[in-house]
C-alpha cells in the first residue's frame, strides 16, 4: 500500500507522530511531505499554495492513503490538486487554536487566530477520519468551532458538529525502546526536569514561583532546565536560571542536541514537572514517565486523562496558589526520598506504539473500507 504523508506544520509533536507512524507500519510505501514549524500564519495559510505548486508530481504520484495533520489546508490543496479529493483521508490534530492561551506580553505581536480556526474546520470537515491525540483536544475543539459558529453573521450550515462528531481520540505513540528496562543511578537529592519549549505558554511564571518556594523553604534538590528555546525568551527564564545558580540547584541548561543523551538525563531524575498552560497531551512528560520518573503537573488541560491525583497539584486560581501547591507535593517527595521510600509511579505503557499498534491498524482499515467524507 502507499501512502502520502503531510504534516505542514512540522513541530516536534508533529514529527514524533508520523516518524513513529512509519516505525509502527514498515509494510507502507511512504511518501512524507514537510514544511518547517515557523512563521505560523504563512505556513497554515500558504501550504496548500506551496505544495500543489511546488510538489505537484509528487502529490499526484498513485496513493491509496492520505494522512495529514490539520495544520494542512485541505480544502484548497484538494481544489488545486482534485486527484487529492478520490484517496481516503485521515486528518490528525495535534493541537487546536481554540485553545491557545494568549500572550502575557504586551508587546508581543498579535495574529488574528480566527483565520487558522477557520482553516482547521474547513480541513476536518473535508476528511474521512478525524483523529484527535487526547480527549481534551477533542472536546475543546468541539466546543471552540460551536462558539465561532455562533459568531458567524449569517448562512451558517446546520449540523457541522454532528459531522464532527465521529471523530476519536488516538494518542502519539511512545517508541517501544523507552519501555525497555535501562536502571540508572539516581542523584542523592531530588532531581527535578522541566523539559518544555521555552515560551509563555510552558508557564515560566509558575516555574519561577515554584523554584522560589523551593528555594526558601530550605529544599535540597537539582533541575533540569531543559527544551528549546527562541529568539524571544519570556524573561522569568533570567530569573529562574540565577536562582539556581545562587542555591547550586541548577542541573543541566537548555536544549540537549544527543536524544540519546536527553534520554539518559530523564533516567537519571526523579521528577518531570509540568507548569503548561497549553498541552493537548503532553510528549515530554509522558517520556519522561515512560522513563521512570514521578510526574507533577497542573490539574488542568490533558494531565487528568492519564494523571492520578496523587501527581497533580492545583491548576486554578492565584499562581501563588498554584505554586504552593507544587511544593508542598515536592518537598513531601524529597523527605520521602531522604528515608528511602519510592516515589508515586506512574504506567504510561498504553502509550507504546505496541499498545496503540491495534487502534491504528483500525483506524486505517476503516478509512480504506469506507471513504465516505464527511462533507456533504
Amino acid at each position: 500500500m502507499k501512502a502520502l504523508l503531510l504534516s505542514a506544520y512540522d513541530a516536534q509533536s508533529h514529527r514524533c507522530w508520523r516518524t513513529n507512524l512509519k516505525a509502527m507500519f514498515p509494510d507502507i510505501d511512504w511518501t512524507e511531505l514537510t514544511l518547517p514549524a515557523r512563521y505560523f500564519p504563512w505556513r497554515v495559510r500558504g501550504n496548500s499554495l506551496t505544495w500543489a505548486f511546488n510538489h505537484r508530481a509528487t502529490l499526484t504520484d498513485n496513493y491509496d492513503l492520505l494522512l495529514c495533520t490539520s495544520m494542512t489546508d485541505l480544502s484548497a490543496l484538494r481544489g488545486f490538486v482534485p486527484a487529492l479529493g478520490r484517496l481516503p483521508t485521515v486528518v490528525y490534530f495535534h493541537e487546536n487554536q481554540f485553545a491557545y492561551p494568549d500572550n502575557p506580553d504586551p508587546a508581543a505581536t498579535r495574529t488574528n487566530p480566527v483565520e487558522a480556526q477557520m482553516l482547521s474546520l474547513y480541513t476536518a470537515l473535508c476528511a474521512d477520519r478525524v483523529v484527535f491525540n487526547s480527549g481534551y483536544n477533542r472536546e475543546s475543539f468541539l466546543v471552540g468551532v460551536s462558539r465561532l459558529l455562533k459568531r458567524l453573521p449569517d448562512h451558517v450550515p446546520p449540523g457541522l458538529l454532528q459531522q464532527l462528531g465521529t471523530s476519536m481520540v488516538l494518542p502519539v505513540p511512545l517508541e517501544d525502546a523507552l519501555f525497555a528496562p535501562d536502571p540508572a543511578p539516581r542523584n542523592a537529592v531530588l532531581t527535578l526536569v522541566w523539559n518544555h519549549r521555552w515560551e509563555y505558554d510552558k508557564g515560566p511564571a509558575l516555574l519561577l514561583a515554584i523554584v522560589h518556594g523551593l528555594v526558601k523553604a530550605g529544599c535540597r534538590f537539582r533541575l533540569h532546565l531543559l527544551g528549546q528555546r527562541f529568539r524571544d525568551i519570556p524573561p522569568a527564564f533570567a530569573s529562574i536560571e540565577a536562582l539556581l545558580r545562587d542555591h547550586d540547584a541548577l542541573g543541566h541548561l537548555g536544549y540537549v542536541e544527543s536524544r540519546e543523551a536527553y534520554l539518559d538525563l530523564l533516567r537519571t531524575a526523579d521528577v518531570v514537572l509540568s507548569t503548561a498552560d497549553h498541552d493537548f497531551q503532553g510528549l515530554s512528560l509522558l517520556e519522561a514517565a515512560a522513563l521512570g520518573c514521578t510526574p507533577l503537573a497542573p490539574a488542568r488541560l490533558v494531565y487528568p486523562e492519564y494523571l492520578p491525583p496523587a501527581c497533580l497539584y492545583t491548576g486554578s486560581g492565584p499562581l501563588e496558589s498554584q505554586a504552593d501547591a507544587a511544593v508542598r507535593r515536592l518537598l513531601q517527595w524529597a523527605e520521602d526520598k531522604s528515608r528511602g521510600t519510592p516515589l508515586p509511579g506512574v504506567d504510561v505503557r498504553r502509550f507504546s506504539q505496541r499498545e496503540l499498534l491495534p487502534d491504528y491498524r483500525g483506524l486505517i482499515a476503516d478509512t480504506l473500507a469506507s471513504n465516505t467524507c464527511l462533507s456533504p
